[in-house]
């Protein structure tokens, strides 16, 4: 039974997650997990097109991985934002089966079926299979929607999430930082204050957040991650074992072929799930590989917990050591804290759990859930912003600093990582060159003292300045970032008193054309499966109702067939049966509709003459 809610003040909280997503909705004042029609709570984020071009998303797309590898699309999110020539494209472009392309802008695309899409375009159809099943559950349309990012994400990761938003039809609140998500969940206990660290690790992403609780204002101190550092990694150290046990085992590198290759993925990921509850694992992939000449080869392995904490020791170390930053930053120590949440589907590994409790020297919280914490304080944030409450009241962090180039092509910082949002930040810089009448100013995100190894956010000309010896014109530059996490920059000649200012707009890789294009693509799209879902309704309800007059026509025949007013009733009565039959092998729900008004009085007939029969 779905909440009824005014959908003017609905809102729903999404967690778009790498391996899989999850949305959340308040209801009755308690936020609750919405199931997918399945029943699962989680929704894998993973979209294929199959051969006769229709999509596929979630639990279905999975199903199909292995024999559609190439046209099956997982952990989108690793890629969403990137640059193509970002490290992390060239690792997703080596150990992915399906096909990674160049962008028109410098950005990352994805093909299936011979057709390009963006990353935005992918997790959008994500959203659109979430937005559905949070439709269905309330009965009505969702517009509006907080979802959640790695904490560690720059500006154009955060757009790029925001634009996935926009093509799938939501009006994106605000995005939140996923562990400051699951510490609006975690808080909502009364014993839930105090000073307490998130450790989330994920299918793609690790974060981890040292937050002050109290008196429903949630104040982040500091933060730190690694955007490309998750349970993927995990189970490629797996899989890149079991390929090379294979190759030593049967002199075959089946690197080449993606069949093979996602039937180890797949192995791997169940593996390496089952050394969580069990301290060794069986493999067993029968026909893995074909030789030319007709031969097969099976693999058969055996995987203990030891020898998987030997292969990924490295990545929970890690995680370790960017906690131990994040401690540091915040001016703390582990016996500052009051409590440690563990947020993701990796947090299971029992390594992990071990490693966070030695490094924090207390066992972790056991009171959220993994999976579902981070979308549950996602509808939360939503519906104290819909509603307007005071009652609770976050303070985020940037995660990265930010600063301009200066000469020499250095970058001078001017917003430091973890200051709390919103805050501006002024410098007086001077030119650099005698008679300069300009200056550019280019607006910058990072942690590197190069202004080219930081991520460009923008950049504009301060022109008209007094042509002066090097140094005599002083200009003043403000950054400023708003409680959104918007950027704006403005630098101001001190002695013309000349401005020029922008509003910093972090880009995803899609133009607005582009952006507009999508967005209506998607609506289309979303109008034809609305129109196929109330089809496939209408048919059910015929089918269920046909089948119940065909099983009441013999005992009706017995009772009614000795009258001409009877043999009528019922010659009308297989008329419409007829009908109804010809109408579902149509499309027409206006027809399916009409015929099953006519059947519901055909089929209220025959039980009335069945009831009265058996009362006499």
């Amino acid at each position: 039974m779905g909440a009824q809610l005014n959908p003017m003040d609905y809102v729903v909280g999404i967690d778009l997650g790498t391996s899989n997503s999850v949305v959340a909705v308040v209801e009755d004042g308690a936020p609750v997990v919405i199931p997918n029609k399945g029943g699962y709570t989680t929704t894998p984020s993973i979209v294929a097109t199959s051969e006769s071009g229709t999509r596929l998303v979630g639990h279905i797309a999975k199903r199909q991985s292995v024999t559609n590898a190439r046209n099956t699309v997982f952990a989108a999110k690793r890629l969403i934002g990137r640059k193509w020539d970002s490290p992390p494209a060239r690792t997703v472009q080596q150990s992915c089966p399906y096909t990674i392309v160049e962008g028109p802008h410098g950005d990352v695309r994805i093909m299936m079926r011979d057709q390009v899409y963006s990353v935005p375009e992918i997790s959008a159809f994500i959203l659109q299979e979430i937005k559905l099943v949070a439709e269905q559950y309330v009965g009505a349309s969702v517009q509006k929607a907080v979802v959640t990012v790695p904490a560690y994400f720059n500006d154009n990761q955060r757009q790029a999430t925001k634009d996935a938003g926009r093509i799938a039809g939501l009006d994106v609140l605000r995005i939140v930082n996923e562990p400051t998500a699951a510490s609006l969940a975690y808080g909502l206990d009364a014993k839930g204050e105090g000073t307490v660290a998130v450790y989330d690790l994920g299918g793609g992403t690790f974060d981890v957040s040292i937050l002050s609780i109290e008196d429903g204002v949630f104040q982040v101190i500091s933060t730190a991650g690694d955007t490309f550092l998750g349970g993927e990694d995990f189970d490629e150290r797996v899989s890149g074992w079991l390929v090379e046990r294979f190759r030593e085992l049967t002199g075959v590198d089946v690197r080449q072929d993606r069949m093979a290759l996602q039937r180890i993925r797949d192995a791997a990921e169940q593996t390496r799930c089952e050394l969580s509850t069990v301290t060794e694992s069986s493999v067993d992939l029968p026909f893995l590989y074909t030789m030319p000449n007709g031969d097969t080869h099976h693999l058969q392995e055996t995987l203990s917990r030891t020898q998987l904490n030997d292969l990924t020791k490295d990545l929970v170390d890690r995680t370790i050591q960017i906690c131990r930053k994040t401690l540091e930053e915040a001016n703390l120590s582990p016996r500052d804290l009051d409590d440690v949440i563990l947020v993701g589907g990796m947090v299971r590994m029992p390594l992990i759990q071990e490693s966070v409790t030695k490094f924090f020297q207390r066992e972790p919280c056991r009171g959220v859930h993994p999976d579902e914490v981070v979308a549950l304080g996602a509808s939360i944030q939503g519906t104290a912003l819909t509603q307007g409450s005071t009652d609770l009241l976050l303070l985020d962090v940037t995660p990265h600093s930010l600063g301009i180039m200066i000469s020499g092509g250095y970058f001078h910082e001017l917003i430091g990582q973890n200051t709390t949002v919103p805050t501006s930040a002024s410098h007086i810089f001077t030119t650099v060159r005698d008679n300069q009448t300009s200056v550019k100013i280019l607006v910058l995100q990072g942690e590197s003292d190069k202004a080219a190894e930081n991520e460009l956010l923008g950049e504009f000309i301060l022109s008209g300045l007094e042509k002066a010896v090097r140094g005599q014109v002083e200009v003043d530059v403000t950054l400023s970032i708003s409680a959104d996490g918007i950027v704006s920059v403005a630098a101001r000649d001190l002695k013309t008193g000349r401005e020029q200012s922008i509003t910093v707009t972090a880009t995803s890789g899609l133009t607005e054309e582009e952006l507009s294009a999508l967005v209506s693509q998607s609506h289309d799209y979303m109008l034809d499966v609305k129109k196929n879902e109330e089809l496939e309704r209408a048919q059910l309800q015929v089918r269920k109702i046909v089948e119940e007059v065909e099983a009441l026509f013999p005992e009706v025949r017995d009772v009614m067939s000795g009258t001409s007013f009877g043999r009528d009733a019922i010659s009308k009565a297989e008329a419409v049966v007829e009908r109804a039959k010809q109408d579902l092998q149509g499309s027409d729900v206006r027809a399916l509709g009409e015929v099953q008004e006519s059947l519901d009085r055909t089929l209220s007939m025959f039980r009335g003459v069945v009831t009265k029969t058996k009362l006499n």
